[in-house]
């Protein structure tokens, strides 16, 4: 057997890939790599020429890549762009969920690094395994340690008895071999962290081995195979009824904009496409949702998240509200709602499209800096202008990598309460001067505008906890029964100081970072790639030379189903429907990195609506 594993090897046309040592199936691996004396630097065989500051951009998402996209071509005179990840293209992820479903194919939304990148710098497809900021260097490796060869069934038997249904081989690199070449040094003066974050399974038991990750186009390929499966699975003959429900139990852990659209996609291919094909299993099948909140979409204003479960329930899709998950075995999920009572849940396939924990990577960087400097559970804390705490200025981190660090309003409050409220005859505060007030300390305080932007009307007043409406209520209780009953606050009740005071405090408590969306990486990656043309390659004066980042939250939108969609737009408010559907499909179209993505969804779309989805497993 050894010898006939030799000989696949040696014949197989290939050169021995780069060794790597195994990951942890997140995209990086479970630690820094082990120091090697032998590993060649980049500039041994590229060196740097013309004075130019090395930038090196770890990260393939949408916070490296807008900042690619961006980057100016003016500056390659100034600065040498070099990016590494250990995947080669990018994909536009709002479009997962419609990937998994078939709606639209993977093809459709990545696009080539090479091909974005352009004349810009260059790629290496390769693993950050280890950041030493003291030497200013990165250690990176060939993702690759493993060749996946095909052979013949009858030589498939001979190895491996009967177990051929695969027809593939895979032989992998022991971690003493000696391919000393495989990993090699880069050295940065400025390195640019966009590595995102990784799955958060909360150390629940069996959730990494039992359930469905779903951040990557190989988790919504494997979902898709795994629905199909499911399906002919439980067309079988000898499938049992009770088998044949749990094959078609499709769970989905997480009530966010991910889970309902895993879900609302889940069903249209159900209810549109395999609905003609397993006529007789379709009464068999279930979608359920498990939400630890009272509702989905809680980010969202509350009326959208009513609307989307009116919807779900019209469609037959089961909302699993208060609800945490214990444990996830094989099969069957442990859930416990909020009186404590615990239930089980069969299921054929379960999605795990909940919560975001440290990248590896980030990990590493945080235990090489200064003591102190980096106490961010998730991701590494920065500067508003993206610096990375305790890099002395050649670090910066975007995306899901980053969390910016907050100054705190309660200490000016009683600067801004003086300020707004000196026009008012008792020195008091209105709810317009309130408005006002944080609109006007949001330039300082970005964590206030979003409260001002809600301070008006029914359902703004309920957001954020009903923090504004509670304070008003509190302080002008001669009008409370009637706050209550309009559910909005008197345009001409007032805060006095202390009470001000303790309503910026409450918002203060509530301080959180920027979301983890692809939004928010957006507009940092393309803010960054400003700031470097602004700064005209005097980074050390960057305070001076370009403005503090200051997130433009333009709305969110998630799909629900049946063509319609539900979207949270600022100063406009909610929009639900068939309407609201198709400005989703349009923007989601229009959102692609490249005019060929465009095309290519756009071309999809149609289909779907023309052919149907093709629901082969290939």
């Amino acid at each position: 057997m050894a010898a006939i594993l030799t000989w696949l090897v040696t014949d197989a046309s290939l050169p021995p890939p780069p060794f790597q040592a195994p990951g942890n199936g997140n995209g990086a691996s479970n630690g820094a790599a082990k120091q090697q004396p032998g590993w060649p630097s980049l500039d041994e065989t590229a060196p740097k020429g013309g004075g130019k500051k090395r930038i090196v951009v770890l990260g393939t998402g949408w916070a490296s890549m807008s900042f690619v996209k961006a980057f100016d071509e003016s500056m390659k005179d100034k600065y040498e762009l070099v990016l590494v990840s250990p995947r080669n293209y990018f994909v536009y992820t709002p479009l997962l969920p419609a990937m998994c479903a078939g709606t639209v194919e993977e093809r459709s939304i990545v696009e080539p690094v090479r091909a974005v990148l352009g004349g810009k710098g260059k790629f290496f497809e390769a693993k950050c395994t280890d950041i030493m900021p003291e030497e200013k260097t990165i250690v990176a490796c060939f993702p690759g340690g493993c060749l996946v060869l095909s052979c013949s069934k009858a030589l498939f038997n001979l190895v491996l008895g009967s177990h051929a249904w695969k027809k593939t081989i895979v032989a992998c690199f022991p971690e003493d071999a000696g391919f000393p070449e495989a990993c090699f040094k880069i050295p940065y003066d400025y390195l640019v962290l966009g590595v995102g974050s990784i799955n958060n399974t909360f150390n629940i038991q069996g959730v990494e081995e039992n359930t469905m990750f779903f951040k990557t186009v190989e988790d919504a390929a494997r979902l898709r195979l795994r629905i199909s499966e499911c399906f002919e699975r439980a067309a079988l003959p000898q499938t049992t009824p009770e088998e044949r429900k749990k094959l078609l139990s499709f769970v989905i852990v997480g009530g966010g904009p991910t889970g309902v659209e895993v879900a609302a996609e889940l069903h249209d291919l159900i209810t549109e496409d395999l609905v003609k094909l397993y006529p007789d299993q379709i009464q068999d099948v279930s979608v359920r949702v498990i939400e630890l909140m009272d509702h989905v979409l809680s980010m969202y204003d509350r009326a959208i998240g009513q609307y989307t479960a009116e919807r779900f329930a019209r469609s037959g899709i089961k909302l699993v509200l208060n609800s945490r998950v214990k444990a996830v075995q094989d099969g069957r999920v442990t859930v416990v709602d909020k009186e404590g009572s615990e239930s089980e849940i069969p299921f054929g396939a379960c999605v795990w499209a909940t919560g975001v924990a440290m990248h590896p990577v980030v990990r590493i960087l945080q235990e090489k800096l200064p003591a102190g400097t980096q106490t961010h559970f998730r991701s590494a804390v920065t500067d508003e202008h993206l610096r990375v705490r305790g890099s002395n200025g050649t670090i910066f981190a975007l995306g899901d990598a980053a969390t910016i660090e907050q100054a705190k309003a309660v200490e000016k409050a009683t600067q801004l309460f003086d300020k707004h409220a000196q026009t008012h005859p008792d020195g008091r505060l209105t709810l317009p001067e309130l408005q006002q007030l944080m609109e006007e300390a949001s330039q300082e305080f970005p964590h206030l505008r979003e409260h001002a932007t809600f301070l008006d009307g029914k359902l703004g007043m309920q957001r954020f906890g009903g923090l504004a409406f509670k304070a008003f209520q509190e302080a002008n209780k001669d009008k409370a029964s009637m706050y209550r009953e309009v559910g909005i606050v008197d345009p001409s009740s007032t805060l006095n100081h202390d009470q001000f005071v303790s309503l910026i405090n409450a918002i203060d408590s509530g301080l959180r970072a920027l979301p983890a969306t692809a939004q928010v990486a957006r507009q940092q990656g393309e803010y960054l790639a400003e700031a470097l043309r602004l700064a005209d390659g005097q980074l050390g004066s960057l305070d001076e030379l370009a403005p503090p980042f200051r997130y433009s939250h333009k709305g969110s939108m998630a799909y629900v189903g049946g063509d319609r969609a539900v979207m949270d737009v600022p100063k406009v408010g909610p929009l639900m429907g068939i309407t609201a559907g198709l400005v989703w499909r349009g923007f989601e179209t229009w959102s692609q990195i490249s005019f060929r993505n465009r095309i290519l969804v756009a071309n999809d779309w149609a289909r779907t609506k023309v052919f149907g989805r093709d629901t082969s497993r290939v």
